[in-house]
């Protein structure tokens, strides 16, 4: 069993000598998971291809997964790339850096190929997140880092999540407080002709369009993908361990549906939980009901999505049912995971 330190940080109040080992650790090849802005990272030294493979055995993450890689400086990011940035980058990283956007370029042969699933592009950002942003630093390389949980399940927005699911299988977790945004990076592809959006996030559509002009959105938003370009395209993504499934359409039918399904499924001794937000709460009876929150705050919504699935395992749960929420703007990357969670099962009612 592998030892793991546990280190505790006020982003707010820290000492930078407080994640020495830390950053020594990374030097050295080992794990580090650390918060940021989106969810809590698991990262390992991104220029060594033995320090990754521990990533992805930590996680039990398949290797044709690519890894997002995190940079302090545009130095460190130029080191990484093939090409001088374009126009388009440029502005882009002006508007958002650091913060929740992961562009996708061609790279240097820097890049391991375990990074990058033997791809010719890799993901990169610059996290908006004090403890982040100064741990790589200090460890003077880029970071790579998935989200620190088991692949497949939620990823963890709290401290307790990444101590639950990784103790014994990394060898530092510095924990600090509720990841802000609560829901991964975007993850836009600037090798393509058009700008393409492979994940959704932080960042929204409309900021993005707001800063380069339209942009494509890929069916792996949709749907799941043979050769991924970003985490999150292939495989099943942040499922809780029981069945989940999305009933889409006006309040009143999705209400009247996933009642009547609870209904049933008590009759048949099965324990539910319905995701729902705090204006349809009390419509539900019989059931554990969990609010991601208002719907007159999407940021809220989608923050909260990954806790709340998480509590769904914790209550030992047989089946789940969930409204559908709006798409625009963050409401994309909140569906985005949530169909991801579902396995794509959607009723229209």
């Amino acid at each position: 069993m592998k030892e793991t330190i546990t280190l505790h940080l006020d982003p707010n109040h820290f000492d930078s000598n407080e994640l020495k080992q830390a950053a020594q650790f990374i030097r050295e090849n080992k794990t580090v998971i650390f918060p940021t802005e989106t969810v809590y990272g698991l990262g390992a030294n991104a220029l060594s291809d033995e320090a990754v493979s521990k990533i992805f055995e930590a996680k039990g993450r398949p290797q044709d997964n690519p890894l997002i890689v995190h940079v302090s400086s545009i130095e460190m990011l130029e080191s990484l790339i093939l090409n001088p940035l374009d126009d388009k980058s440029k502005k882009l990283i002006n508007a958002y850096w650091p913060g929740a956007l992961t562009l996708v370029l061609k790279h240097s042969d820097k890049v391991p190929n375990s990074v990058c699933a033997n791809l010719d592009t890799v993901g990169i950002r610059m996290p908006d997140h004090p403890i982040a942003l100064k741990l790589i630093e200090l460890a003077g390389v880029p970071i790579a880092a998935p989200s620190a949980n088991l692949s497949g399940k939620p990823s963890p927005t709290e401290a307790e999540h990444v101590l639950s699911d990784m103790m014994h299988r990394v060898d530092l977790i510095i924990t600090a407080s509720k990841s802000r945004i609560g829901l991964e990076s975007t993850v836009l592809d600037m090798s393509t002709e058009i700008p393409t959006l492979l994940r959704p996030g932080g960042v929204t559509v409309s900021q993005i369009e707001s800063i380069i002009g339209p942009i494509k959105i890929d069916d792996a938003i949709h749907k799941t993908v043979e050769k991924p370009k970003s985490p999150g395209m292939k495989y099943t993504h942040y499922a809780p361990n029981a069945p989940l499934t999305i009933y889409k359409g006006t309040r009143e039918n999705m209400i009247h549906a996933i009642q009547k399904e609870v209904n049933q499924s008590n009759l048949n001794g099965l324990r539910c939980a319905v995701i729902t937000c705090d204006e349809n709460y009390d419509q539900y009876l019989d059931t554990l009901r969990i609010s991601l929150g208002s719907i007159k705050k999407p940021d809220e919504l989608a923050s909260n999505l990954f806790e709340s699935l998480r509590e769904c395992d914790k209550n030992n749960v047989d089946i789940i049912f969930a409204e559908a929420f709006d798409e625009s703007d963050i409401g994309l990357a909140l569906m985005n995971r949530l169909k991801k969670a579902a396995g794509f099962k959607i009723i229209t009612v």
